[in-house]
């Protein structure tokens, strides 16, 4: 299965990195709908899709408004919008305000499940609570006995090791390197070390940093080679970047 990294930054845009969403084509699964859900309708494969938002901030949710086009062009014949309730009616209620932005798509939304079948029974999605300011959610998704996880806007804490345990690829926010721990601690994400530690400690297959610092972009904003010394398979998401799993 094919993973698309189209939003690979946090908090707002740079030249480099647009805000976060993850997208698997042949599935029609989309994780978060940053900046970046622009480029969705650039790699469809399916008509249908499935959208699972991990939280209401803006930089993961403000894409929604760009997909009235593709809606109305008939490119997708649905899309489903999975959420918590206080995400939906945050989405409902500001991002798609009449003042704000008067035409909602006709999406579907969907308050988010213990456990989603998607793609006609094909993968199913769990999730996971974060501590984060707001709230945040985690995602689990396994298919063919492959499996992912995506893990944004948190601060490690081994709350949630034994959810992302095992799995092949691990997607895992890295907002800052270590010299900002503290900066880390203060709003709510993570930095380089307990992030690589994390992916030892679950024994995962591949670990993917992602959200990174928008004011950093250059090529290694997180120290990789730090993160590499504990967890050798450590890779700096990119946008436009695509593995298999």
């Amino acid at each position: 299965m094919r993973l698309l990294f189209l939003g690979t930054g946090g908090y707002h845009p740079n030249e480099r990195r647009h805000t976060a969403c993850l997208m698997l084509p042949e599935i029609g699964v989309i994780l978060d709908a940053g900046s970046s859900f622009f480029r969705v309708s650039s790699h469809l494969m399916t008509t249908e899709l499935d959208v699972f938002l991990t939280h209401a901030h803006l930089d993961h949710i403000q894409g929604l408004t760009y997909f009235i086009v593709p809606m109305l062009k008939g490119d997708v014949a649905s899309c489903r919008v999975h959420a918590n309730r206080e995400t939906i009616a945050s989405v409902k209620e500001h991002l798609f305000s009449e003042p704000l932005f008067p035409v909602i798509p006709p999406f579907q939304f969907l308050p988010l499940e213990d456990r989603v079948s998607v793609a006609n029974g094909a993968a199913t999605l769990t999730h996971c609570p974060l501590v984060h300011p707001g709230g945040s959610l985690g995602f689990k998704l396994e298919s063919g006995g492959k499996s992912l996880a995506y893990i944004t806007d948190t601060t490690v804490d081994g709350s949630y090791t034994e959810f992302i345990r095992g799995v092949d690829v691990l997607v895992h926010e890295c907002y800052f390197p270590d010299e900002y721990s503290e900066w880390a601690a203060k709003t709510g994400h993570s930095h380089t070390s307990p992030v690589a530690l994390l992916a030892r400690e679950a024994g995962v297959g591949r670990l993917f940093l992602t959200h990174i610092d928008p004011q950093r972009s250059d090529d290694d904003p997180i120290g990789l080679a730090t993160a590499r010394a504990i967890f050798p398979e450590t890779y700096l998401a990119e946008d436009l970047s695509e593995i298999d799993f």
